[in-house]
């Protein structure tokens, strides 16, 4: 028999040996650890499903807003106009010239000699001071000495709160000029200056101004280039001048509407089919909820959300939502725009539902009363809000379940570590001692033997 190193004297392979012993011991610990990795696996897919609710609730809570069933696109018919509308804004239209555009005011002074940016700004003392159009003095004179030079003259200017923003300009080899801008466009933020030498004015402050209309022409302006009030919820924005008449309108966008209905279907869609991705139980399935009858159930109500009438106004396949054979949404977005401009009380009925009312005669309880109906953006919400809001859904309350399991589960695995380490050390003591037995007896064995050899022989 081969000696193992360690067992020397008895020949056995000791560490293997423990190994062996510590592993058949360690298997309520191995089967420990696989429980917390199906955990950890559950926990993880649950947060999965959760993310799709998630996406269901905020898709219906879109749908529910009353903006969104008021949409209005903007159009303009040139390139140079921008114009962009607001939810509800009324439809209209608009046609215009772009007479002028707004310009911020200017002023520039050249001196012969400024021949770099460190040069004096002034041969002697000076004062220079910012006033604005209608006179007033814009924070404080500039008192300028005769060593201040142009370029910390600028950094005054700037630090400070005079509206202006100054430049120290190169406009030649050995030739500088200082520029003032005002900060803001527009004809009331025209500024003069006093003292400081003379300035000439580069740009004249002024507004931008529409002429609206063919006859009985007026005129229209505004400070920057952007006009928020000239066509009820729209913002214009011009960026050159137009003699052609310009036309801008605000008109109703089913589509828009369409676009939130689809969304909130495709939601749906996505979470039906997450759901049954991890809670498969087909035949050779390794989903990680296989069989979760808690979760398949959301499945369920979301599909009898759907599914069922709403109120008297019936089905939603009226406006192109319908179940399909094999459990998904259809949603047919021309069917449900041509419901929305045939009737879009009826639409909208069926996807935000109806508040309760008093009836014709107008009290509560007068037995005309009419109860609401939830339509089906509503009944969606409260099916993806039950399942994922983060103190009371389901899915966070099982994915949290999930995750007090792994921790007890993992408290229990680290006490074992303790244990098995216990218990390796205990049998390599005794098999240590044991060896050490084995070669006492054996160095015995040798005495004795070499005792009997020295013997005489009587043969």
């Amino acid at each position: 028999m081969s000696m193992s190193v360690d067992g020397l004297i008895s020949g056995m392979d000791t560490t293997a040996l423990i190994s062996g012993l510590i592993q058949a011991e360690a298997a309520p610990q191995t089967a420990l650890k696989s429980r917390m990795s199906d955990a950890e696996k559950a926990a993880s897919a649950y947060r999965t499903v959760n993310t799709t609710f998630l996406a269901v609730t905020a898709a219906a809570e879109a749908a529910l807003k009353a903006e969104s069933w008021v949409p209005a696109k903007a159009t303009s018919s040139a390139s140079s106009v921008a114009v962009s509308a607001t939810s509800g804004a009324p439809t209209g239209a608009l046609s215009f010239t772009v007479d002028q555009l707004a310009a911020a005011h200017g002023m520039v002074r050249h001196d012969a000699a400024w021949t770099a940016d460190t040069s004096a700004f002034s041969a002697s003392a000076t004062t220079l001071t910012i006033k604005g159009l209608d006179g007033s003095t814009r924070g404080t004179p500039l008192d300028i000495s005769a060593t201040t030079s142009l370029k910390d003259v600028a950094a005054t200017i700037n630090a400070g709160d005079y509206g202006v923003t100054a430049s120290v300009i190169q406009i030649d080899a050995g030739k500088f000029s200082l520029q003032l801008t005002s900060k803001k466009t527009g004809a009331a933020n025209e500024f003069t200056l006093e003292g400081g030498g003379t300035f000439d004015v580069t740009t004249q402050a002024q507004n931008a101004k529409l002429t609206i209309g063919t006859t009985n022409k007026y005129s229209v302006s505004s400070d920057t280039n952007t006009f928020a009030a000239v066509l009820p919820g729209a913002t214009i924005t011009v960026s050159k001048l137009e003699t052609d008449q310009v036309t801008v309108g605000v008109a109703s966008d089913p589509n828009a509407v369409a676009g939130k209905v689809s969304t909130l279907i495709d939601a749906v869609n996505s979470a039906l089919s997450t759901t049954r991705s991890y809670t498969s139980s087909a035949k050779g399935s390794t989903a990680a909820l296989k069989g979760d009858y808690a979760v398949t159930s959301l499945a369920g109500r979301l599909l009898d959300a759907v599914s069922g009438a709403i109120g008297a106004d019936g089905s939603p396949a009226r406006i192109g939502i319908e179940l399909t054979r094999d459990g998904k949404i259809t949603f047919d977005k021309a069917k449900f725009v041509a419901a929305l401009e045939a009737d879009p009380t009826l639409a909208k009925r069926m996807v935000a539902g109806t508040p309760a009312s008093t009836g014709p005669d107008g009290v509560v309880g007068g037995g005309d009363d009419v109860a609401a109906v939830t339509g089906l953006a509503g009944r969606l919400l409260d099916v993806s809000k039950a399942a994922s809001n983060s103190t009371t859904g389901t899915l966070v309350a099982m994915a949290d379940g999930q995750d007090s399991q792994v921790k007890d589960i993992k408290a229990r695995i680290e006490a074992w570590d303790l244990r098995l380490a216990k218990r390796k050390e205990t049998l390599t003591r005794q098999f240590t001692a044991m060896e050490t037995a084995l070669s006492g007896l054996k160095s015995q064995s040798t005495w004795l033997a070499g005792q009997i050899n020295s013997l005489p022989s009587y043969r």
